[in-house]
């Protein structure tokens, strides 16, 4: 009954299921388990990916072999993670900028990210190099499901507000590595 529950989770948000963000229920006393859950399988499954890109550049650029983390450290990063992405959204989410009826405590939006988190479990098909790609059509519909349930949660009239608030950190991200590109460069020439 609990493996059938969180995989009737799973397929709701994979399918994008407004319904699912709204439903009060999927949020209730049990629903941390399960974000916990998809958590921690989430770092785990993680390691695939992570090895076949180590494994890529290793061969590519003839560097030898190149050890990943322990699983220990990867469980806690994803778990330090999580709270911090959460904590990020929450702080401007609710309190920075919320709608006239946003009404959402820290604990929904904590689930609501770890939910999220699902399409990432499919990165436990990425076994080869080639197959790297599908870690970003997996990245992209994570963030896909988390605007949607941003602007569910946070009560937004539109997209742009949740898309704004769940992206912002990645373009400053890129901003920053561009930078960092042009700083290169500049002192090469």
């Amino acid at each position: 009954m609990i493996l059938q529950e969180f995989i009737k989770i799973c397929i709701q948000i994979l399918r994008l299921d407004k319904n699912f963000f709204r439903n009060d229920k999927n949020f209730g006393q049990a629903s941390i388990y399960f974000a916990f859950v998809v958590i921690i399988l989430g770092a785990i499954i993680s390691i695939i990916p992570n090895t076949s890109f180590l494994n890529s550049m290793s061969k590519n650029f003839n560097l030898g072999l190149i050890p990943g983390p322990s699983l220990k450290i990867i469980i806690f990063t994803a778990a330090i993670m999580w709270l911090i992405k959460s904590t990020y959204l929450f702080f401007v989410g609710v309190i920075l900028f919320p709608s006239k009826k946003t009404k959402c405590s820290f604990r929904k939006v904590l689930i609501l990210v770890a939910y999220c988190k699902v399409p990432l479990l499919f990165n436990f098909l990425i076994l080869d190099p080639i197959l790297l790609f599908l870690s970003i059509i997996t990245y992209v519909w994570y963030n896909v499901s988390l605007i949607i349930g941003l602007k569910i949660f946070l009560s937004y009239e539109g997209y742009f507000k949740p898309s704004l608030i769940s992206l912002t950190p990645h373009l400053i991200f890129i901003i920053y590595i561009l930078s960092i590109f042009q700083n290169l460069s500049g002192t090469i020439s």
